[in-house]
């Protein structure tokens, strides 16, 4: 018997699945990964410690093969997180600056023009925005001491998390991304399936650091067995977490969307073709599979299911779960709602100076009516851009497919359903951002069809919706209020 071992490196923990040949997970193993907030806007990471906790999933995961084989590795990460890294040593050049890292703010403003921002937008298919690694790239490189001149003598390395674990993975021989995580990093011209020279000296970034753009179901090379992993394993799936997430639902052609709730949530429907959004979505490549690529409209929310920890520990309660109880003590909102703009605003809104706001508040304010409207926001932010999404693919979205942690929350996705009045359809696989990168990787190498193994594809529930119009109809009109004070 053979397995596939597929990661998963996101952005508060490193997940890990081991797959058997019919599909079926026989192990699971997470691990948390540290954030840092240096200063008000900057979030960051350190790169040692998202290996070292790849490891340490990988480890928990190969315990249970017993000796046998691993036929091939899939990887899916956090995306639009970038670091920069010395070619021959390996070692970080600073910290891994993550997505939600409002630091190159300045570079980004520096640049804005009407004529700038839609020249960036016709080639990559993505707004002008701190949230992509271009800017950020640039600030790695002008923070560290001549880290420019060593980058123009072909040095240094830089890149998504997804090429520091393959670089790791194969002891520093192949250093090389996949079209879909380029595809997020301002730098990729999605027509061409190339880097943009245009777009490398806008945001002067020497293309000599650049990953090498491959299939993502192509050959990343092999275990050189200098980590947890024995020498020669193939990788075989390179995916950003919401491409594989997508992936992993089964969706294989237009018609279909799903969200993945993290600390961010990303909402995702492929397109036969690049979609010029006029409602605030992103235009980005799903994947590459061999020589044809998939395209997808895209919305990212900044921060989602981490509003709900982060105001579970402003009301001094112990976690997101607690909060969830307290909210199910109120019926409603009592007029109070929340926009968690902690780390701006995302799609479709995309203002990076808007701030977090509650509103409504009066003397009969409780903290169970703050729990309640942090999960209101969570559900409405998904709604903002789900109605995008229909309005830019141009066709109703029937059913929204649902995945990450925060599904498991029934009070949220009841909400959930009942603002968008669409059902949702849960998986009984929680971690399909890893399921989908080893369910691309074992296809990659025959195990199964590229439709993926029919123990992935199994249906937990589908959670109906149940409120009214009037109520969804009062809750969405507070919503964009909520909006408008905070800066939206």
């Amino acid at each position: 018997m053979a397995f596939v071992l597929a990661i998963d490196q996101g952005t508060t923990n490193s997940k890990a699945l081991l797959l058997d040949e019919a599909g079926r997970i026989v192990r699971k193993a997470s691990a948390p990964v540290g954030v840092s907030y240096p200063q008000p806007g900057w979030v960051e990471q350190s790169a040692a410690d998202i290996w070292q906790s790849v490891q340490t999933v990988s480890r928990e995961c190969l315990a249970a093969a017993e000796g046998k084989a691993i036929a091939a590795i899939g990887i899916s990460n956090q995306r639009e997180s970038v670091l920069i890294w010395n070619r021959r040593t390996g070692e970080p050049i600073g910290p891994s600056i993550t997505w939600q890292c409002r630091r190159s703010a300045a570079r980004i403003a520096a640049l804005r023009t009407p004529a700038v921002e839609q020249r960036v937008q016709a080639i990559t298919g993505l707004g002008l925005d701190p949230l992509f690694p271009a800017a950020k790239i640039g600030w790695l490189l002008d923070a560290h001491p001549e880290a420019r001149q060593l980058a123009a003598r072909g040095e240094l390395c830089t890149g998504t998390i997804d090429s520091w674990l393959v670089f790791k993975l194969t002891g520093g021989k192949v250093h090389a991304t996949d079209f879909g995580n380029a595809s997020r990093t301002q730098l990729f011209d999605i027509v061409q399936g190339a880097w943009s020279p245009e777009l490398l000296a806008l945001f002067d970034v020497p293309a000599a650091i650049m990953a090498e753009a491959r299939s993502s179901n192509g050959d990343f090379g092999v275990t050189d067995g200098a980590s947890e992993l024995p020498a020669g394993i193939p990788i075989r799936a390179v995916m950003g977490d919401s491409h594989a997430a997508l992936f992993g639902h089964g969706v294989r052609r237009p018609g279909a969307v799903k969200a993945t709730y993290g600390t961010g949530s990303s909402l995702m429907t492929l397109t036969d073709r690049p979609v010029t959004s006029r409602s605030g979505l992103s235009t980005t490549i799903a994947w590459r599979h061999g020589a044809h690529t998939a395209f997808a409209l895209e919305g990212n929310i900044t921060v989602s299911a981490q509003a709900a920890a982060w105001t579970a520990s402003i009301l001094g309660l112990p976690d997101a779960q607690a909060l969830t109880r307290l909210a199910e003590t109120v019926p409603d909102n009592g007029g109070v709602y929340f926009v968690p703009a902690l780390a701006g605003l995302g799609a479709p809104h995309w203002r990076e100076d808007a701030r977090a706001v509650f509103s409504g508040m009066l003397l009969s304010t409780r903290p169970a009516h703050l729990a309640r409207a942090t999960l209101e926001a969570i559900a409405l932010q998904v709604r903002d851009v789900f109605v995008a999404m229909e309005y830019d693919a141009g066709l109703r979205l029937d059913v929204l497919n649902v995945d990450g942690g925060a599904t498991g929350n029934d009070l949220l996705m009841q909400l959930e359903a009942d603002i968008l009045h669409r059902p949702l359809q849960r998986k009984a696989v929680a971690e399909l951002s890893a399921a989908g990168a080893g369910s691309m990787a074992g296809a990659a190498l025959g195990l199964w069809g590229e439709a993926g193994p029919d123990a992935l594809a199994a249906l937990r529930d589908v959670v109906a919706p149940r409120a009214n119009s009037q109520w969804r109809a009062k809750l969405v009109e507070g919503w964009t209020l909520a909006l408008r004070r905070a800066g939206a």
